[in-house]
């Protein structure tokens, strides 16, 4: 397996592509955090699954969202 990553040929195609798998990443990410909530993970244990502190969790979820702690 090789770690080439296939780049557009316009650098216009490329960008919107990162722009679109961040927001994939970005909705997959919320959605497993709920679904990790939901069945009673902490937010210590959300925020080391995810390698970030649980400031940055919280941070980074919308506020609606968030179920209480």
């Amino acid at each position: 397996m090789t770690d080439e990553v296939p780049v557009p040929q316009e650098p216009g195609d490329g960008l919107a592509a990162v722009v679109a798998l961040r927001r994939l990443a970005d909705r997959l990410e919320d959605a497993a955090v709920e679904q990790a909530m939901r069945a009673g993970w902490s937010w210590p244990q959300v925020a080391e699954a995810l390698g970030l502190t649980r400031q940055a969790v919280h941070k980074n979820m919308p506020s609606d969202s968030l179920p209480p702690e």
